[in-house]
């Protein structure tokens, strides 16, 4: 029963950080306003925490349930997934700096102004999340399907 609630939790969480993404891409398709910036702010904060909760329960499944860790360690999908999610998470830094830096201006009831080059990158960058996602997803696949495992 446990391990089918960590997989319900790592699956909702997992769902949540995609929803978050998308969420972004869209706020970030059109002339930022108060509250598109606002919600900018709050939408990336549940991304990262959503990222937390995938990172931590996966971990937790890697290690005390499923196959056990030595098994997902001599995976390549595995390690490749694992990869994947390191990069997303590193990428993801630049859009959120960016939304963190309009704290101030949002206080002041002000609406943020990015450069265009900016809002282009940060759009490129969700896209690229959101494609990592996808190979994760392939990845998840092949690992439950024990393609690539060595040892």
């Amino acid at each position: 029963m446990t391990n089918a609630l960590f997989a319900f939790m790592h699956h909702v969480a997992a769902f949540a950080l995609v929803t978050t993404l998308a969420f972004e891409l869209v706020l970030m398709r059109d002339t930022l306003t108060l509250s598109s910036a606002r919600k900018l702010m709050v939408v990336d904060m549940i991304y990262g925490i959503s990222a937390g909760v995938v990172l931590v329960i996966g971990f937790a499944r890697v290690v005390y349930y499923e196959k056990g860790a030595t098994y997902y360690f001599h995976s390549v999908p595995f390690i490749a997934k694992l990869s994947l999610f390191a990069l997303i998470g590193l990428v993801s830094i630049y859009p959120t700096l960016e939304f963190l830096s309009w704290r101030k201006i949002l206080k002041q009831d002000r609406i943020p102004t990015p450069s265009l080059s900016k809002v282009k990158l940060i759009r490129t960058i969700i896209h690229l999340e959101l494609t990592g996602v996808v190979l994760i997803l392939l990845c998840a696949a092949l690992m439950a399907r024990g393609i690539g495992t060595f040892g």
